[in-house]
């Protein structure tokens, strides 16, 4: 069996389990400027499977709290069930409330671009749909100008041989996935597909910023 293919019934598998779990609770409606302690900020990013972006940014220097959900869509209250058949607009999401005065959202893209493949239209690896997106949501001005800057930046290095096709859009209502999903990496670190696909993201996310790791 190929890798891919192995990885891709991995996530299957482990997608029925959660939703066999899940159906009865619906995702948590929260407006973009709410649960942000006083002081901080707020991030919004979506880089296929959210599973591997809240493990990555949990362990991040500065960040105070990381929920996964979905956003960019057009479905009010969606089910993840929903999401991943498509149909809904959404992307697989991270909220991340941050301190800027420990680390900046620049330093949260760095992360970002690094953790995951921003030049796969609707893609990552061999999850396929609009709901694994590359897209940065922002919540102000200066956001916006920071992840245009910073994709410019990138796309004139040439770090990959593709364009950079991440989305630059205002965030909008920010629908807390099912508590299944929290933490879903800490709770589940031996599931297939964590093995498979989160790890590897983990373990590279800890040797390029080993400076940036919680203590």
């Amino acid at each position: 069996m190929r890798a891919g293919s192995w990885i891709s019934r991995s996530r299957q598998a482990a997608r029925r389990f959660v939703l066999s779990v899940s159906r009865e609770t619906g995702a948590t409606r929260l407006d973009p400027a709410t649960a942000n302690p006083a002081g901080g900020e707020t991030a919004t990013l979506a880089g296929g499977c959210f599973w591997c972006l809240e493990a990555v940014y949990d362990g991040m220097k500065g960040v105070a709290a990381v929920e996964s959900g979905y956003m960019g869509g057009r479905a009010a209250d969606p089910t993840y069930e929903q999401v991943c058949g498509g149909g809904t607009g959404h992307a697989e999401v991270v909220r991340i409330a941050f301190d800027p005065a420990v680390v900046s959202f620049k330093e949260l893209l760095e992360v970002f671009f690094v953790i995951h493949d921003p030049t796969t239209l609707n893609r990552q690896g061999n999850d396929v749909g609009t709901q694994y997106r590359s897209a940065i949501f922002y919540h102000s001005p200066q956001q916006k100008a920071d992840a245009e800057e910073t994709i410019a930046r990138l796309d004139a290095a040439k770090l990959w041989s593709g364009p950079i096709v991440t989305e630059v859009t205002p965030a909008g209502i920010f629908y807390m996935a099912e508590g299944y999903h929290q933490e879903y990496f800490a709770r589940n670190p031996r599931q297939p597909y964590c093995q498979a696909v989160v790890v590897p993201k983990v373990a590279k996310f800890r040797k390029r910023f080993l400076e940036r790791l919680k203590k």
